[in-house]
């Protein structure tokens, strides 16, 4: 088995030459490479974390297996040449391939999508370090449906990581590539669901109890890292709902830093989280006036309130709404956005844990979670006494607690994953409420402001029907509360044993 370390940059297409523009032309190779990939109808290697695929290069096929890539630098990868452009199992073997491999397989598999490739690939030294350049120039298609590949890979063969990186951020500063988590393979089977930049919701995360707490922070992290990051071309599309998990990606990721926050190094977790912070406020104005428009603004026809009036607001937020989308957009698009993706893999694979590093993941999450329950009960016992930043501070703990229920489920036995939908529904309860509470603030703020400027011609119009707003989120604001004690108040935390 081979383990590819390997960084991957998507670039415009006509800044792909200026890649290898650097570095002489010694070394370099070129190859065209067509690649075919195999699965079942429904998608067993897939599942299983697993491709096969067949690549022709020149005169000879070569098949390979790969088997990881969760986010990381790292995946496995096993090669055997092959006679022609049919997978042959029995040269599995030894390989991850062979745990799924039964009789039937090898009748059921077959081509799922196909790429061609123009390879330009280029040594490179940086330090003592030996690195391969590969800039691709091609195509992927699945049936009718195709996209084009205009990406430059960078593989560690020899040295340090470190070195890895520093050449990835040369090359962004000169290229404006931006660091691309998505292998080819997962590009095709988006293709052939037919899924291109819509909103990409997270990925379950599975933990072996046999890691250590920061190997485990690790595989979380990654898996984050890919939830936002996949969604950032349907932030700069302006969709709403990539809008929403981009911003839910970042917090799970916040969340995963600040659980784990006593074995993560001190300085260099702050400067992540700086830039987190950053990247978060960008997109929250669009999250927030996105949802006033839709959930309060848009209904108000239908309530009785006078057409004039709800014209009048709603097209001012609909306005500000595309200035808070726009501002979004420009932060994915920002070179402070694509130093971050770089600043924040090299930080995830590279940064060392603190000493107390020890003992399982099992034991560890059993007593953050029990601890972080404790605190979160004892702050809502006074909760209708609490102010609306005491509210807001409470409803992150709870979403926090939310994520690592969601983070650790694997670690919990079969017999306790009922209980532990209990406690998760409990949790989304809670959180649900606090959420509602705090927009109803959010809300409050903007119909006030939205009235107070509003032209002169509309501003009694838009005066009522803001205030239809505050009056009606007012009332249901009381039920919220009691169902947010309430819950709370059942809390407990489930022991992993």
């Amino acid at each position: 088995m081979n383990a590819e370390t390997e960084l991957k940059f998507r670039v415009p297409p006509q800044k792909l030459s200026s890649v290898l523009r650097t570095g002489g032309s010694r070394g370099r190779t070129e190859q065209k490479l067509v690649s075919i990939y195999f699965d079942t109808n429904k998608q067993k290697l897939r599942r299983n974390g697993l491709t096969l695929r067949v690549r022709k290069i020149e005169d000879r096929y070569v098949q390979t297996v790969k088997a990881g890539g969760s986010g990381g630098l790292r995946r496995g990868e096993w090669e055997h040449g092959v006679a022609d452009t049919r997978p042959d199992l029995a040269k599995a073997k030894n390989t991850p391939l062979e745990d799924v491999t039964t009789r039937k397989l090898s009748r059921k598999l077959m081509p799922i999508f196909q790429t061609e490739v123009r390879r330009t690939a280029q040594p490179r030294r940086v330090r003592r370090s030996r690195i391969e350049l590969a800039v691709d120039r091609g195509r992927i298609g699945a049936g009718r449906r195709s996209q084009p590949i205009a990406e430059f890979e960078l593989e560690l063969k020899s040295g340090r990581i470190v070195d890895l990186f520093r050449l990835a951020r040369d090359l962004e500063r000169r290229t404006g590539g931006e660091l691309d988590l998505r292998s080819k393979s997962e590009r095709g089977y988006q293709l052939v669901a037919g899924v291109r930049n819509g909103a990409q919701r997270a990925e379950p995360i599975a933990l072996s109890r046999k890691l250590s707490p920061h190997q485990a922070f690790r595989e979380i992290a990654r898996s984050t890292f890919r939830h936002f990051t996949a969604n950032a071309d349907g932030v700069r599309e302006q969709d709403s709902e990539a809008v929403h998990q981009m911003r839910v990606g970042l917090r799970r990721l916040r969340a995963a830093i600040s659980l784990f926050a006593d074995i993560l190094p001190r300085a260099s977790t702050a400067r992540i989280k700086a830039e987190l912070k950053w990247l978060t406020n960008e997109l929250a104005p669009a999250r927030e006036i996105d949802v006033f428009l839709k959930e309060s603004v848009q209904p108000l026809a239908d309530r009785g309130v006078p057409r004039r009036g709800s014209h009048a607001l709603g097209e001012k937020v609909s306005a500000q709404r595309m200035v808070a989308f726009g501002r979004a957009c420009d932060a994915v698009s920002s070179p402070r956005y694509r130093r971050l993706l770089i600043d924040l893999l090299e930080w995830i694979e590279t940064a060392r844990p603190r000493a107390d590093d020890e003992g399982s993941i099992a034991r560890y999450a059993s007593e953050l979670l029990a601890r972080q329950v404790r605190k979160a009960r004892k702050q809502g016992r006074h909760l209708h006494d609490l102010d609306p930043r005491q509210r807001h501070k409470l409803r992150i703990k709870i979403k926090k607690i939310r994520y690592a229920v969601d983070f650790f489920r694997s670690l919990y036995r079969d017999r306790d994953q009922k209980k532990l939908a209990t406690v998760s529904d409990r949790l989304k309860q809670i959180q649900s409420a606090l959420g509602s509470l705090n927009d109803f603030m959010a809300h409050r703020e903007m119909a006030t402001k939205a009235a107070l400027s509003a032209p002169r011609a509309n501003r009694r119009a838009q005066a009522f029907a803001s205030g239809f707003i505050v009056g009606e989120e007012r009332e249901a604001a009381r039920g919220l509360m009691k169902q947010a004690s309430r819950e709370l108040h059942r809390l407990h935390p489930l022991h992993v044993d």
